[in-house]
């Protein structure tokens, strides 16, 4: 497969649908005791997902840091791209996501409960897009 951002973009926005099939699913049974693992995921998730190909430059750049820089690094990135989309969304009715009900959230489009989560999804891409150069 030649490496490019259009196929770093694909990888990307399947393993984020993949990764949110796995949290959704995991969230249906330990909040609403579903054991049929349920998820919950829109189309609009997989060019979201998908603009994480932009950590594969961003990486190589931070390459050398320590990990809890970088790690950092891409929670806040992923902060601004979750906001930012969400926003967009959200002006045409279609924002897939609500976390209005959350404690810890900003405008009802990101949850800083989260970050630990994205923290950890910003390496996981970091390892992915990088791997692959």
């Amino acid at each position: 497969m030649k490496k490019s951002i259009g196929t770093d973009f694909l990888l990307c926005g399947l393993c984020g649908w993949c990764m949110e099939c796995f949290w959704t699913g995991l969230s249906s049974i330990l909040h609403h005791k579903d054991r049929e693992l349920s998820c919950r995921t829109s189309v609009w998730m997989f060019p979201i997902y998908g603009m994480a190909a932009l950590l594969g430059p961003i990486g190589r750049r931070l390459n050398g840091l320590p990990a809890v820089i970088r790690g950092g690094i891409y929670t806040c990135m992923i902060y601004f791209a979750e906001y930012t989309t969400g926003s967009l969304l959200k002006k045409h009715h279609a924002c897939p996501w609500d976390y209005s009900k959350s404690r810890f959230h900003y405008k009802g489009l990101i949850r800083f409960d989260y970050a630990p989560a994205w923290f950890l999804v910003g390496l996981f891409y970091e390892r992915l897009l990088l791997v692959r150069r």
